[in-house]
């Protein structure tokens, strides 16, 4: 009887360690699979990829020409799911967006026709090119992942997520998106220019006729069960009370800080937690570290954050006074 439930526990625990194993390959395989298309952006995958397992929304902005929509159709791929996608324009109203009830003359009944916005993982493209009205479609499905037409609720699936793509602010035909609306991002991504030796390759490669792998080419990694599967894992990654704390110190001083104007809400501490735990699970690990909470308080903050006007008439940033909060801020041993 001991020897069976001996036998019992070992196999738990080897099954376990398989478990494990399969998802640290799942992550590396995703990884090993943007490498092959996109140059670069180490970071910023890593970030991506941190989103969508800690189920949350991301923004990358980034001047035209930077691989933002391919990184997030790339994305998209690689998981089998429905894939979506929206182009914003000045001109785009809610109903195409969500879509509308279209009176149907055989049936003598109204049938409701969906947007673009039904799917798994939705691709927004240059979201700031829209107006607010439209912006405000999107609220309703980005924290409770359901959207309300005529009085009918129509629920989202359990993976549903949006990786939305800007040009920055200063660029003609754009709209300042409403605070509302960039807090219920996980992220926001900056991706900046290639490095020196990442415009060399990318020029080389062209050069020598030698494309990089299409689109068309690439094979789903992950199924949506499998993602379902990973966000559960990640859930369960340890963090100690000392770095629940420490999340809690830095949002207070978002609060209390001088040069800020507006600090994070309540929904950035969550935002810490669970993408602190994705972080770490894609890291290889089963437990949080600091390093995990300093790296992610830059996208979590930066657009959760606004700066008092004297802050910036004295040349800071955000970026500089994220910098500075976490230099106060003492980080637990």
């Amino acid at each position: 009887m001991e020897n069976n439930m001996d036998q019992n526990m070992n196999n738990a625990g080897s099954e376990q360690f398989v478990s494990e194993v399969t998802y640290h390959d799942k992550v590396l395989k995703l990884k090993e699979q943007v490498a092959s298309v996109i140059v670069g952006q180490e970071k910023m995958l890593d970030l991506l990829l941190t989103a969508v397992l800690a189920d949350g929304h991301t923004l990358i902005e980034g001047v035209p020409g930077v691989a933002k929509t391919l990184t997030a159709r790339l994305m998209a791929k690689l998981i089998s799911a429905d894939f979506s996608r929206m182009q914003f324009t000045s001109d785009l109203m809610p109903s195409d967006v969500l879509g509308t009830n279209v009176f149907n003359m055989s049936t003598n009944r109204f049938e409701f026709h969906k947007g673009p916005a039904f799917g798994d993982i939705i691709l927004v493209d240059e979201i700031n090119r829209a107006p607010a009205k439209t912006q405000s479609a999107l609220f309703e499905l980005m924290e409770e992942r359901q959207t309300t037409i005529d009085g009918e609720c129509h629920r989202m699936g359990e993976v549903y997520t949006i990786v939305a793509t800007q040009n920055p602010i200063e660029q003609e035909g754009t709209y300042r998106l409403p605070e509302a609306q960039l807090d219920r991002f996980l992220f926001k991504i900056k991706i900046g220019y290639p490095t020196l030796e990442e415009e060399v390759k990318i020029i080389e490669s062209h050069n020598a006729n030698k494309k990089f792998t299409k689109l068309e080419n690439i094979l789903p990694v992950i199924s949506k069960e499998e993602l379902i599967a990973l966000r559960e894992k990640s859930h369960q990654i340890f963090i100690d009370p000392k770095m629940i704390q420490y999340i809690a110190m830095l949002i207070q001083e978002t609060r209390t800080n001088k040069s800020i104007y507006i600090g994070a809400s309540p929904r950035a501490s969550i935002a810490f937690l669970h993408a602190a735990k994705a972080y770490a699970l894609i890291q290889g690990r089963n437990f949080v570290i600091p390093d995990d909470i300093k790296t992610l308080s830059y996208p979590i903050l930066c657009h959760r954050i606004i700066l008092t006007a004297e802050a910036e008439m004295e040349g800071q940033t955000v970026d500089s006074v994220i910098k500075e909060m976490i230099s106060r801020v003492e980080a637990p041993k």
